[in-house]
C-alpha cells in the first residue's frame, strides 16, 4: 500500500537500536480516521475471497483498525483480547500468553470471554504490527481455544527482518501485510521488501 509506505518514510520515527518504528501520529496513539478507513478497505480486499464472521485483535492499538476493517466487512463483530482480566468478564475465558516485543519483553497473559467465539466460526486476525509473533500466536491460540478456523492475518506494518511473519506463515496462517520492511535505521531510515 503506497500511501502507507510514504507515510511511514514521513512521519515514522525509528528508535533505540533500530527495533522500534513510531508511527503514533496516524496509526497507533493518534489514529487518522480517514486513512484507516483506507487500510480497513485494503483487508477487505484482500481478504475478499474468505468467509469472516468476525475480527479477532488485541488491546489496545488493533482495536481503532480492526474496527474500521470491520465496517468494510459489512459490519461484522469485532472481539479484543484484553490485556487484564477485569471483574466484568464473567464466566469462562480463553486465556493464552504474550510476550511484547515493545513493552518490557515480560510475558502477559491475554484474555478472551467464552461467549464472544464460537465453534466453526471464520476468524481474520488484524493488528498494528508483526515482530516476532507472539501477540498472533496468542490469538491464533484463542481462536483454537474456541473451535474457530483462522482464516487469515491482516497486519498494517511487518519487520520482515524479524521472524515474526515466517513463524506464523509456518503455522499454515496466511499472512497479508500491508507494508513489510526489510530494514531500518536512524541513519537510513526505511527499506521495504
Amino acid at each position: 500500500m503506497e500511501e502507507l509506505k510514504q507515510r511511514i518514510r514521513e512521519q515514522g520515527k525509528i528508535r533505540g537500536t533500530n527495533e522500534i518504528l513510531k508511527v503514533d501520529s496516524f496509526l497507533n496513539h493518534q489514529m487518522d480516521v480517514g486513512f484507516l478507513t483506507q487500510i480497513g478497505r485494503e483487508f477487505r480486499r484482500r481478504f475478499q475471497d474468505c468467509q469472516v464472521d468476525r475480527i479477532l485483535t488485541i488491546e489496545a492499538s488493533g482495536i481503532g483498525i480492526a474496527c474500521l476493517a470491520a465496517l468494510a466487512f459489512d459490519n461484522i463483530p469485532v472481539v479484543f483480547a484484553k490485556k487484564n482480566k477485569t471483574k466484568n468478564i464473567a464466566g469462562d475465558v480463553s486465556i493464552s500468553q504474550v510476550e511484547s516485543f515493545t513493552q518490557s519483553k515480560r510475558p502477559y497473559n491475554i484474555f478472551v470471554s467464552k461467549e464472544f467465539l464460537h465453534p466453526g466460526e471464520k476468524v481474520l486476525l488484524i493488528d498494528d504490527f508483526l515482530a516476532n509473533g507472539s501477540a498472533l500466536s496468542a490469538l491464533i491460540d484463542i481462536a483454537g481455544q474456541a473451535g474457530c478456523e483462522v482464516v487469515g492475518a491482516g497486519i498494517v506494518i511487518e519487520k520482515a527482518f524479524q521472524p515474526g511473519g515466517e513463524r506464523i506463515r509456518g503455522q499454515g496462517v496466511r499472512v497479508e501485510s500491508l507494508a513489510r520492511i526489510q530494514a531500518m535505521s536512524e541513519e537510513a531510515g526505511v527499506v521495504f521488501a
